[in-house]
């Protein structure tokens, strides 16, 4: 008996590869294998990205590859925010493609007009996306954990609302036995994330799913769900991060569930820290409150980490609005930090704006940003070296302290005899730009 097979290329953030990982484990619920390459498969699937412009090349660019690099006999699908967003678009302009595939659809169906995209007139999110089993390899040492999809935001630069839908968080309880799967399978740090991570929990309690709204930016900041499943979730496992919280949602008693998890690791989307700038992306804060918030953390734990990023060349962006995010990046001293070059996206409140920013200004101010920044980077990872850390060993001479997020910063190369998947003490000894050198202290933690 002929058993199928597919391949999985995947684009993008860290939630596509946890949708990723949703779609194999549907395929493998469907009889099919992972092959070793594409050219041994039977399907070829390539979830895109569409968050900006160069995401959207790229997805086209690895597209075509697969078209040719796959077994003539093979079926090729295109799943994914690209899919999502431009099916008719994809399936007239790439003949290549054997299906156009939206979110949580069948990738086996086979459909005369090559296109499978739901029409729902519910806004909310694609449920599908939340609930699925995931195929994940066992004993990895980390693991994402989706705990909702959409967002409620509506941020001057961002389309992701009109393709992923408003805010679908999933249940606690569905969340736990996912952690705790995970956790017993061997995965030793459980990343959470969502677009909007602060905000999980709060459509539930608005439609009625669980207790009474709260207003999380000005109203009982200690009834934050998130506050809640982060404590639940540290409890299970030994290292809990979280990604992606928006600043305003950064209450308190968070910072006091984050610190809790022994992984003070802070990661804010701040986009900007112009007041005007900020007002016309859409967006909460401005320099003053996002230092505050940041010192106020420092008070308590002078060794957190942040990680943050930032918008060059939003329409209206002036030289003085790039002064003002120059001087915040040296007084801010954060950690870890990406730049981006606005890309101008259909259907957003700033497709509409005047007052673009001409793209060699932009490139002009991207260098200057990045350079400052990345002085500021490489300084504090020469402030480690002397310092033991534990770290969790990720692959073979790689691992991570608390203070590096896996995939997104430097790493610390350990001995290759380390085991993959265990802790050790290690003193680091060298600074490599971006990353360290750390040798064992002992055997084992």
């Amino acid at each position: 008996m002929t058993t199928n097979r597919f391949w999985l290329e995947t684009l993008g953030c860290p939630k596509n590869q946890v949708d990723s990982e949703k779609i194999a484990g549907r395929l493998h619920d469907q009889g099919y294998l992972l092959a070793d390459n594409p050219e041994e498969a039977d399907l070829v699937v390539v979830n895109t990205c569409a968050f900006i412009e160069a995401a959207r090349e790229e997805s086209i660019e690895t597209v075509l590859g697969m078209a040719e690099s796959k077994a003539a006999s093979a079926r090729l699908v295109v799943t994914g925010c690209m899919a999502e967003r431009y099916g008719e678009e994809l399936a007239v302009a790439m003949p290549e493609v054997d299906l156009v595939a939206g979110f949580g659809e069948d990738l086996t169906q086979v459909t005369p007009q090559r296109v499978a995209i739901t029409l729902r007139s519910d806004t909310r999110a694609e449920p599908r996306l939340l609930e699925a089993p995931r195929l994940v390899a066992e004993g990895a040492p980390w693991s994402y954990v989706k705990v909702a999809e959409g967002c409620d935001r509506r941020c001057g630069f961002c389309a992701i609302p009109s393709f992923r839908g408003d805010q679908r968080s999933r249940s606690a309880s569905s969340i736990m036995q996912e952690v705790e799967g995970l956790v017993a399978s061997g995965t030793k740090e459980i990343v959470l994330i969502s677009q909007d991570l602060a905000s999980w929990g709060l459509d539930r309690r608005a439609s009625g799913l669980e207790g009474a709204l709260d207003v999380l930016d000005t109203a009982a900041p200690e009834m934050q769900p998130l506050v809640h499943l982060t404590n639940a979730v540290a409890e299970v496992a030994e290292r809990t991060r979280l990604l992606y919280l928006y600043p305003s949602g950064l209450t308190e008693n968070l910072i006091q569930a984050v610190l809790d998890t022994g992984v003070p690791y802070f990661d804010l989307s701040l986009q900007h820290v112009s007041p005007t700038l900020l007002r016309r992306m859409r967006r909460w804060g401005n320099a003053e409150k996002f230092l505050d918030r940041i010192a106020a953390i420092r008070a308590v734990e002078p060794s957190a980490t942040f990680r943050s990023s930032f918008i060059i060349g939003y329409p209206g962006e002036t030289e003085a609005d790039h002064d003002a995010l120059l001087e915040f990046l040296d007084a801010a001293d954060l950690d870890w930090v990406g730049f981006f070059s606005f890309s101008n996206e259909d259907g957003t409140y700033a497709a509409d704006l005047g007052d673009h920013v001409a793209p060699e200004l932009v490139a002009e101010r991207l260098k200057e940003a990045s350079e400052r920044q990345d002085a500021i980077t490489e300084a504090k990872r020469e402030a480690m070296l002397g310092h033991v850390v534990s770290v969790l060993v990720d692959d073979i001479a790689e691992a991570r302290s608390t203070k590096e997020a896996p995939e997104i910063d430097g790493i610390i190369e350990v001995p290759d005899w380390l085991e993959v998947g265990n802790f050790y003490d290690v003193t680091i000894t060298q600074s490599l730009g971006t990353d360290l050198v750390g040798e064992p202290v002992e055997n084992h933690r």
